[in-house]
């Protein structure tokens, strides 16, 4: 049974075409991956999908009564709720039938016996859907799913407003899981989980009977859960049964097929024309030279589509900084509440050093407060001598409104047009990316716009917070590939050992300092 059906789908931006004509069908209980490089168009496919926009062209039909839960990259949440609230709001389609059913317990005094037994009728029905979904269980599977996704440790009557943006998804998905939807639609939810809760989340989904699906760049967890790809890739659409894996070596063996094929026909195409080109002026030979022509001109041609730029990742060095990065003296970090006991932390030139931990627990905080962007709530922090800092931020600011273009000439006034476009296109973005405004870009494309910053300017430490979240495949490899060529020191918070084991970092697991467990 198909529960989505979308027709002839087309969507841009301006100028910019997202995707052309793309048909989609949903069947009950599959269990889908979107893939597709970054920019290619997977978020507003599922923003299109669930009417959060509105297509240029083309259908979007749900089958009737479909309950459908999105967890999206900018969902947020109403100050003023607790994070208990939040959780018991997916069950308010059973609170409202707990209204109705007393409804019809205060009007049986006055019912006549006709009356009555209508009324007892709808009350049974009511009694029987609250039961079938577990209404008097509801205090205990809301336990269950916050304890999984460690939201247990953070206090359930906490205030939403307090929470770290990590944890405010963290609370999201918890809402969606536990509303049981026929169909989940989750964009990149593993970005903000730990280790442990993925693992939570890989086992929930394969139990998982509805349909759901998922946009996500960790291939790992990807493999574990679907059993059907989609590829979104030059403005189209197309259809991979199998995982992650399969879908590789199938679209390996037709692309290969495709210029196979391409091959074939231009060497037939170059020996209709040097077939028409000696025999066109002879008579004798002028009418096979027409036929010749008559088939060249009708013949159905194969392009090849053009290669994808791929992002090239390298960090400029400066000179060599004194032996010592940092170092903390009693450091405690926070904000109005201190976020970790006095912490005696040191870092040597040339160490490369991942932070670890869950959500909200202050690696960020202790990030900044390293480079003296935020004041300690006691102790002190020391630099080292001689040092040139590469940052990358988590996010850029939701209020931004440049274009790429104006963003990295702000960062280098001295370059020329033509130096912006080349440093923007070393980084995989292409002339349509450049002269869009950066809020209108995929999460991926923004982290390129952050790199590209980054690597032009020289430096001896690189401070990065997660840098793998929102990248495609391709860019994360590039981006491993470049750090392990770095000679400087690396600071850097991930929550992917895949990315960081291949660059022998010391790990640093925070929850054994943090106030917030």
């Amino acid at each position: 049974m198909s529960i989505l059906n979308v027709e002839h789908l087309s969507h841009g931006f301006g100028d910019r075409t997202i995707f052309t004509d793309v048909s989609f069908r949903l069947l009950k209980g599959e269990h889908i991956g979107l893939i597709g490089a970054n920019g290619e168009g997977k978020s507003t496919f599922m923003n299109i999908i669930t009417g959060k926009l509105m297509p240029d062209e083309g259908k979007v039909e749900w089958a009737r009564h479909v309950r459908v839960g999105y967890l999206d990259q900018h969902s947020v949440l109403e100050p003023g709720m607790t994070i208990r609230d939040v959780l018991r709001s997916a069950f308010d389609f059973l609170y409202e039938m707990e209204a109705q059913v007393n409804e019809i317990c205060d009007k049986l005094g006055s019912a006549s016996e006709e009356e009555m037994n209508a009324l007892l009728e709808e009350m049974g029905t009511l009694q029987d859907l609250m039961d079938a979904h577990d209404f008097y269980m509801i205090d205990s599977k809301v336990e269950e799913v916050a304890k999984a996704l460690g939201l247990l440790d953070l206090g359930l009557d906490r205030d939403v407003t307090e929470l770290s943006g990590g944890q405010r998804t963290k609370v999201l998905l918890a809402k969606l899981l536990l509303e049981k939807p026929d169909i989940l639609l989750l964009d990149e939810p593993t970005n903000y989980l730990d280790a442990e809760h993925i693992v939570w989340l890989k086992r929930y989904l394969n139990e998982y009977e509805n349909a759901f699906i998922l946009i996500s760049h960790d291939i790992p967890f990807l493999n574990s859960v679907i059993n059907l790809i989609y590829h979104m890739d030059q403005q189209t659409l197309t259809r991979y049964p199998g995982d992650y894996d399969k879908f590789q070596e199938v679209y390996a063996a037709r692309q290969a097929q495709i210029e196979a094929a391409y091959n074939r026909q231009q060497k037939e195409i170059a020996d209709l024309k040097d077939f028409v080109a000696r025999n066109k002026a002879r008579v004798s030979t002028r009418n096979m030279a027409m036929s010749r022509q008559k088939k060249l001109d009708k013949m159905d041609k194969i392009e090849l589509a053009a290669e994808k730029p791929k992002p090239e990742f390298h960090f400029q060095m400066a000179r060599t900084p004194g032996r010592y990065i940092f170092h903390t003296k009693d450091l405690v970090i926070g904000y109005q509440e201190p976020l970790s006991t006095p912490l005696n932390l040191e870092m040597e030139r040339g160490q490369k050093i991942v932070l670890t931990g869950a959500n909200g627990i202050g690696k960020t905080t202790l990030l900044k407060s390293i480079l003296g962007l935020i004041p300690p709530l006691s102790g002190s922090v020391e630099q080292g001598d001689y040092l040139s800092i590469g940052y990358f931020e988590q996010e850029m600011p939701p209020d931004i409104d440049t274009t790429c273009l104006e963003e990295i000439w702000q960062e280098f006034p001295s370059y020329t047009q033509y130096e912006v476009r080349s440093a923007l296109a070393k980084c995989g973005l292409t002339t349509k990316h450049i002269e869009s405004k950066v809020r209108v870009l995929s999460g991926g494309e923004q982290a390129k716009v952050r790199l590209c910053k980054l690597m032009g300017r020289e430096s001896n430490v690189l401070v990065l917070d997660e840098p793998t979240n929102h990248l495609d495949v391709d860019a994360k490899a590039e981006l491993a590939r470049a750090l392990k060529e770095y000679k400087g020191s690396i600071l850097m918070v991930c929550h992917e050992p895949e990315f960081y084991e291949g660059l022998g970092a010391e790990v640093w697991d925070c929850t054994k300092w943090t106030t917030k467990v």
